[in-house]
Formats: structure tokens, C-alpha cells, sequence
């Protein structure tokens, strides 16, 4: 691509970029966010199941602790 530019001394300056340096760019960026996006579904999941797990604890205790209640109150 060419681009023309100016400069307050010199005037117009042609500079040239190659397009293909971009394109590179362009799909590495891609790939990062697409790795991005892969660890932050993947790291939801274990949050889930860690929460699943967590809560499946908690619910046995309470059950537990319900059990002697009444096995006091009784």
C-alpha cells in the first residue's frame, strides 16, 4: 500500500508498507483471541464444577447437621 503524507518542511513524502506484514498481523491477533476466548470458556467450566462439587459439600454437612438436630430433639 501506498500512502502519501506530509511534513511541515519537506512536503509530500510517498511511504510504502507492505500489506502482507498486516495480513500477519492481522491473523496473529485472531489466534490470540480465539486462544483467549477457548481459556476463559475453559476456565467457566471448572469454575462450574468446582462450584457443583462445593455445593454438593455443603448440602451433605447440612444434611448431617439436620440429622443430629433431630436425633438431639428426639
Amino acid at each position: 500500500m501506498t500512502y502519501l503524507t506530509s511534513t511541515p518542511t519537506a512536503g509530500p513524502v510517498r511511504e510504502t508498507r507492505g500489506s502482507g506484514m498486516y495480513l500477519l498481523n492481522e491473523a496473529l491477533a485472531r489466534s490470540r483471541q480465539r486462544e483467549a476466548e477457548q481459556a476463559a470458556r475453559e476456565h467457566a467450566l471448572a469454575r462450574r464444577f468446582v462450584a457443583g462439587r462445593r455445593w454438593s459439600m455443603l448440602a451433605r454437612f447440612a444434611a448431617r447437621r439436620a440429622e443430629r438436630a433431630r436425633a438431639a430433639a428426639g
